[in-house]
């Protein structure tokens, strides 16, 4: 492994990984699967599911990427001799591609709505945030395609700048400052009338919400939120010096989605019931929510646009990851080839995307399995190819991996979690995940 591919410190492992695993996760989709699946009962399904499931798949993934150390397309035939099996890494490469694909639809809409709050500034738009139309934006094509060339653009500059000039340093900037706005925008957001009918939504589980269908959707978010099942994590692992700490990161990073998840739903259910919206608004949630809240405070479009900025930096953190899982697998860690293949994979990314992002204007009557085209990409991801990859690396290092090996990734256990952690990988989370997966399916 090239010393430009590792991660110059733990901090900025951890951030760079809860970055990759927050990003539009928690921020975007959390707070929409929640008010469509029941809001307190998908928190509580969505809590116990990252605990008991998320937390070990996590380890899992570390350890593999900590003890295997090269790219994911060879990891599997490297740690069990077995060329066949590096079909799990190619599973997790075309999850992440496909994931990339309709992920960059939302990062284009905030890359416009920076530019619409930032004219509104400049008193060249209307002044009022209300009078952003969120529905005439997303069907624009000129807009949508425009926004998503330049989110694919930046998150291909910061790849090609490598492991600790691009992804470290940009996480280790972005990660804290989108943490203390949250904080402010929940606590604007707890002062609107109405406010507590949103905690309570959000906070008290209805035993009644909780369905088969909720539960297939909120183990599909806690696989979405912490980036599972397309070896990403895996790949972030094999950049981690010898020495860095694998359970630690991993608790590290849970506890930050969690509380993150959690701080994006108070600051979305409290402004929903203020302002009269429904809980099931879908994707568009945030966008429609958040500018009135803004709305309220003094300053509000400013304070606005660096929520924006920063909202940006959330999504990015998620998409250079997506980004550099390809990147390595196809320079196979040639950082001579790292901006060529960065570029090429960029264009492709962006190409695929197109049908997603038209599935919210001229392609919006294209419906199919999951709904339109954007629904049917985010669902073969997150409930489909991420559990498959997920299955798939735990019945390898459950069955495959010696316990030795193992035992050193796993590192110092003073508190003896390693039989516990591997007792559940190895006998109790394959049949969960398939139990699941096929659930699902029928």
């Amino acid at each position: 492994m090239l010393k430009e591919s590792q991660w110059k410190t733990s901090t900025g492992f951890i951030l760079a990984s809860a970055g990759s695993a927050i990003g539009l996760g928690a921020m975007w989709k959390f707070p929409y699967m929640a008010g469509m699946y029941g809001g307190g009962a998908f928190l509580l399904m969505f809590l116990l599911f990252t605990i008991l499931v998320g937390l070990p798949l996590l380890i899992m993934e570390f350890i593999v990427g900590k003890v295997g150390r090269t790219y994911t397309t060879e990891i599997y035939s490297k740690l069990t001799g077995k060329k066949w099996l590096n079909i799990i890494g190619w599973n997790g490469n075309i999850a992440v591609f496909v994931l990339f694909g309709f992920y960059s639809v939302i990062g284009g809409w905030i890359v416009i709505y920076i530019g619409i709050v930032l004219m509104q500034l400049l008193h060249v738009l209307p002044s009022k945030l209300h009078d952003i139309q969120f529905e005439a934006i997303i069907s624009n094509p000129v807009y949508t395609i425009m926004g998503q060339f330049i989110f694919i653009g930046l998150t291909c500059v910061i790849v090609m700048l490598g492991v600790q000039k691009g992804l470290e340093k940009a996480s280790k900037i972005m990660m804290p400052l989108l943490f203390i706005f949250l904080l402010v925008i929940v606590a604007k957001a707890l002062t609107l009338d109405g406010a507590m009918d949103g905690v309570r939504y959000l906070l008290q589980p209805r035993i009644s919400d909780i369905t088969m269908e909720s539960m297939l959707f909120a183990l599909g978010q806690s696989f979405f939120a912490l980036s599972l099942g397309t070896t990403g994590m895996i790949t972030y692992a094999s950049y981690a010096p010898k020495e860095m700490t694998i359970k630690s990161s991993a608790i590290s990073i849970v506890v930050m989605n969690i509380f993150i998840s959690i701080l994006a739903g108070l600051a979305i259910f409290p402004a929903l019931k203020a302002f009269g919206y429904e809980p099931t608004e879908g994707p568009g949630l945030l966008f429609k929510v958040l500018p009135l809240v803004f709305e309220k405070m003094q300053y509000g479009t400013f304070f606005y646009v660096i929520f924006l900025i920063l909202f940006l930096f959330a999504a990015l953190t998620s998409s250079i990851s997506l980004l550099e899982l390809n990147v390595s697998n196809l320079t196979r860690n040639d950082n001579t080839k790292r901006s060529r293949v960065a570029l090429l994979t960029s264009i492709a990314v962006l190409i695929i995307s197109i049908p997603a992002m038209l599935s919210f204007g001229s392609l919006s009557h294209v419906q199919f399995g999951a709904g339109t085209i954007f629904d049917n990409m985010d669902f073969l991801v997150s409930n489909l190819l991420m559990p498959l990859g997920a299955l798939a690396t735990t019945l390898v290092v459950g069955q495959l991996l010696d316990k030795d090996l193992l035992i050193q990734g796993f590192g110092r256990d003073r508190f003896k979690f390693f039989y516990p952690w591997y007792a559940l990988v190895k006998y109790i989370l394959p049949f969960v995940i398939l139990a699941v997966f096929v659930l699902q399916l029928v």
